[in-house]
């Protein structure tokens, strides 16, 4: 930052700015108003708008409309499949400005040194990426993953200038409940910022657990569920991820009124559905096409998570705050023409002046080998529990269906849909198989596997055959991690994903490519649904209701229990 002195005397006109917009009209989130004349930069800070300044460089921004940078309020960057120098050459061009990160996938396999990973990534790029320390590692007593954190852990890891605060309690029934060690976590966070995930919490139970200080939350699915957390005072969170899609159903309560009080996150987006659709710049583009005004979208995804998040410097086009600025052709379209983060311009240069950061995680698959007949699920009962899948989110159906014991095993069944999924421990703990029941899935033929696999990343498989199931886990250890699609005795398509098994070292035009491969081998075995990698990722993910698996078994998600 410069001086104080000299942004005084820029921001006056006495000095020439450092930068100078000149010929556009900046969007102003506070009174909708649109406001002609330069704007001047000294450093990294916004000095000057609405008037004439000289610049020692000036960008001609002519015809264009000047918004505040775009935050994104929780994400894991994991997610996007790529590292935080491809994420951010990846969505910073987009507008996205500030991400919001929680580093629990890589955490969940690596423990403190992969959320060291991500702040020292921070220092380096372009967009400022702010680092939430990782609250349930592991979401649950009910999975194995490769590493615990408790509150004497996240100690250690304090301090750092990209951290806000706690990241998502997803263990809500430990803060309703009081669990000991949620409890140390909150108090070494009280009075500061801590991250929600409640996902369908009503009633008592919601008040209970926004009683512990947490005040945001990207779980509700409904408009009758957010307008309840919105009413407790928590700050919701629409989000449009590559699965889990809610902006449809939350679209109708955002407005000028709840525009404070709503912002804009992804929580989960890959590089393929960012090429086709976008990132945050897709979700303003919908929202103002479905009837919501552009101020108050505009506010949701800048403003709105600023204030949210107590990062007082941004969301704003303003003497005195961060120069985080997006040039668009129209509010409309969202089609930025030029991105400035803390001044400096998101084009090829900056990304190629960034210093890196070695990749960590590799070799972290330490899965045993397993053997078709490890995939066999015996019992006794025709009755048996199916995940039920609901495409578009992470929320499951708890089904049950008849399947008839043969020769000790219930063998799955396409005609109905009916599809084995299992989870195999990939950290080398203690080798555990789990093996149940999914539908939704549409696959005739072939397996399909993963280590991206919430949260514990162990890996989770769905087949038809248990040889290509077979096949498709043991090529995990070969290729450190990724996706596997196979189909009699042949691997039809990859993705290896060796930093911790969920990031590429690829640039995210070459992942993106290989997700488009991935996704129609999947379609070749009669896959149907849109993104069966990151949903079959979910699908074991005990924190989210209702019928999930993981490494111990099915979990029984409204009872917080496994199914023995």
């Amino acid at each position: 930052m410069a001086d104080l002195e000299t942004r005084i005397a820029q921001g006056r006109g006495d000095a020439p700015a450092d930068l100078v917009l000149r010929g556009g009209e900046v969007f102003d989130l506070i009174t909708g108003a649109m406001i002609a004349g330069d704007v001047a930069i000294c450093g990294d800070t916004i000095v000057g708008i609405g008037a004439e300044y000289e610049g020692s460089k000036v960008i001609d921004v002519t015809g264009l409309i000047l918004v505040p940078g775009f935050i994104d309020t929780h994400l894991h960057i994991e997610s996007s499949l790529v590292t935080p120098f491809e994420f951010d050459r990846c969505v910073t061009p987009r507008g996205v400005t500030t991400a919001i990160c929680d580093p629990h996938e890589i955490a969940n396999v690596m423990g403190l040194d992969g959320i060291r990973y991500f702040q020292a990534a921070s220092e380096h790029t372009v967009m400022d990426i702010r680092v939430q320390l990782s609250s349930c590692v592991p979401s649950t007593e009910m999975e194995t993953a490769g590493a615990e954190i408790g509150a004497d852990d996240l100690q250690e890891v304090m301090g750092h200038p990209s951290g806000i605060g706690l990241a998502e309690v997803m263990n809500y029934p430990g803060v309703i409940h009081r669990d000991p060690g949620m409890m140390a976590k909150l108090r070494l966070f009280e009075g500061g910022h801590m991250d929600g995930h409640c996902p369908q919490l009503s009633g008592c139970d919601l008040n209970a657990y926004c009683a512990a200080g947490i005040r945001t939350e990207h779980e509700a699915t409904t408009a009758e569920e957010a307008r309840e957390k919105l009413q407790k005072g928590m700050r919701v969170l629409i989000r449009e991820g590559s699965v889990s899609k809610d902006l449809d159903a939350l679209a109708p309560l955002l407005s000028d009124i709840t525009a404070p009080y709503m912002c804009l996150c992804t929580d989960d987006r890959n590089p393929l559905d960012i090429a086709e659709e976008g990132h945050l710049d897709h979700m303003i583009r919908v929202l103002i096409a479905q009837g919501a005004s552009p101020l108050a979208v505009y506010r949701a995804a800048s403003l709105s998570g600023a204030e949210a998040f107590g990062l007082r410097d941004r969301g704003l086009i303003a003497p005195g705050r961060r120069a985080d600025i997006v040039a668009l052709g129209s509010l409309e379209t969202c089609d930025a023409r030029l991105v400035l983060c803390g001044g400096v311009v998101a084009d090829d240069a900056a990304f190629d002046a960034r210093e890196t950061v070695a990749p960590v995680g590799r070799h972290s698959v330490k899965a045993r080998a397993v053997m078709p007949q490890d995939f066999r699920h015996t019992g006794n009962r025709a009755e048996t529990d199916v995940i039920g899948i609901l495409e578009g989110k992470i929320l499951t159906e708890h089904l049950h269906e008849d399947i008839a014991p043969q020769d000790g095993d219930k063998r799955p069944d396409s005609a109905r849909d009916l599809v084995r999924i299992a989870v195999v421990e990939r950290h080398g703990r203690n080798g555990n198989i789990a093996t149940g029941f999914v539908r939704g899935f549409g696959l005739q033929d072939g397996a399909i596997a993963s280590t991206v696999c919430h949260d514990h990343h162990n890996i989770a498989c769905v087949g038809v055959g248990y040889d290509d199931m077979a096949l498709a886990v043991n090529r995990m250890s070969e290729i450190e991690g990724g996706f596997v699609v196979a189909h009699r005795g042949q691997v039809l398509a990859e993705l290896p994903l060796p930093v911790a098994g969920l990031m590429s070292l690829e640039p995210f035009e070459a992942v993106r490519d290989r997700l488009e491969a991935l996704r129609a081998a999947a379609k070749s075995l009669g896959v149907t649904l849109q993104e069966p990698f990151l949903q079959l990722a979910f699908l074991a993910l005990p924190v989210i209701p209702a019928l999930k698996i993981t490494d111990r078994g099915l979990v029984d998600v409204t009872r917080f229990e496994l199914i023995v």
